[in-house]
Order: C-alpha cells, then sequence, then structure tokens
C-alpha cells in the first residue's frame, strides 16, 4: 500500500516552490491538515550535504532546510529520524517514519511500494577512484572490487550496467563515508555514489580521488 498522505504532498509541494518564486507558493502560516500535528522525516544522517550531523551533533543539511520550511509553512513540527537506509521502504510501511527525505532516487522497482513527488533534484552515479588508479573508464573496474551503500541506488545502477558481470566483488556499507574511507585505505579500488554525495566529500581531501567521466547513470530525487 502506497505511504504517501496528503500531508506529504502539501509538504513537497511547499518545498518545490520553496527553491523559487511563484504565484503558487504557500504562504507563511499556511494552515495545516487538521489530522496531523508532527511530521517523522526518515533520513540518513551520514548523507552529506543532503542530510548530515555538524560540529555540535545537530542534523543539518539541504533536505533538513527543505523539510524544516515546508513544515513551518504548514504549522507543523518536524523530527527528524535517522535510520537504517537500507531498511527505508521497511521503516516507511511499519509507520515509524511518514516521509522519506534524503536523497531518495526514484526508480520504477521503488514505486511499487512508495509514492513519489515530483523530482526535486538531478543526480548521477559517478564513479570516484585514487589520484594514481589505473581505472581510467568504467570497463576497467574488470576484475576490481567495488564499494557502494547498501541499500543504494548505486547498487542498483552498477547490477544493471553490463560491467557487473566483470567486477569482482561489489561491497555494501552502510554509509558513503566508510567506503570512501576503504577506497583510501586501499580495500577497494573504486566506490559508486551519488554525485552531489560523492563531490562533497571528496572537496574535502583536495588531490586525493578523482571522478571518471563516464558514471553509471542519471536519476532523480523525490521525497517519498
Amino acid at each position: 500500500m502506497k505511504k504517501l498522505t496528503a500531508l506529504l504532498l502539501v509538504s513537497a509541494t511547499a518545498m518545490l516552490t520553496a527553491c523559487g518564486p511563484g504565484d503558487n507558493a504557500p504562504k507563511a502560516g499556511a494552515e495545516a491538515p487538521a489530522a496531523a500535528k508532527k511530521v517523522v522525516v526518515g533520513l540518513d544522517d551520514n548523507f552529506p550535504p543532503m542530510g548530515f550531523r555538524d560540529a555540535n551533533n545537530q542534523i543539518v543539511g539541504f533536505d533538513i532546510d527543505m523539510a524544516k520550511e515546508a513544515s513551518k509553512r504548514l504549522g507543523l513540527e518536524v523530527e527528524f529520524k535517522p535510520i537504517d537506509w537500507s531498511a527505508k521502504e521497511a521503516e516507511l510501511n511499519g509507520k515509524r517514519v511518514d516521509v522519506l527525505w534524503n536523497g531518495l532516487t526514484i526508480t520504477e522497482e521503488r514505486k511499487k511500494n512508495i509514492s513519489f513527488t515530483a523530482p526535486y533534484m538531478a543526480n548521477h552515479q559517478i564513479i570516484i577512484v585514487g589520484t594514481a588508479s589505473p581505472v581510467k573508464v568504467k570497463n576497467d573496474l574488470a576484475g576490481k572490487t567495488v564499494g557502494a551503500q547498501d541499500g543504494s541506488s548505486a547498487t542498483d545502477a552498477i547490477a544493471r550496467d553490463p560491467v557487473a558481470a566483470q567486477i569482482k566483488e561489489v561491497k555494501k556499507f552502510g554509509d558513503n563515508v566508510t567506503a570512501l574511507m576503504d577506497l583510501a585505505a586501499g580495500r577497494l579500488d573504486a566506490i559508486v555514489v551519488d554525485e552531489v554525495v560523492g563531490r562533497y566529500l571528496i572537496s574535502k581531501r583536495a588531490g586525493e580521488y578523482r571522478v571518471l567521466e563516464e558514471n553509471f547513470g542519471t536519476e532523480d530525487y523525490g521525497v517519498g
């Protein structure tokens, strides 16, 4: 059963219109649905810059700001609940969260269990390697060990690609930060990660990594 409520639809509209001017933007203080006073947002709190913890251990990020703005416009309290991202659909179906709002890729498979808003951001599944790596193109991943976040669209994108049959192993991680650490330690030959996240992470370690020109495809983020 699809779990997107009227609250989510209104919240997502507020989020999307907050990104730019428009006559249809919800006004501050707009009345919230009577049955809803709080929305619980499920997220991966190690997914910068979309959602992560700052130096004060506060959950911050692009998606966090958008969810806060939508809730403010509706007069709702918002609670951010870190979850195991590989179990996100179970969290949603079990009603432990109301919304998944954290770099959630819209896929046909996910649409079977989750209702989505319109896309709000385009994304690519990029390939990151060490600066000195011999891997230059996607086909060079043959015989290599590749890392990706468990339950992410990166693993799906790899599986759909013809090169998947030649990859030695796809090692799955709880989060992308840990995968990048394994790449730095030489336990991986490459990682596949959302572009917005990957480029943010490697910007903190200038000169240590590079991004291949080829990638594992384009996708869109939505709220589910």
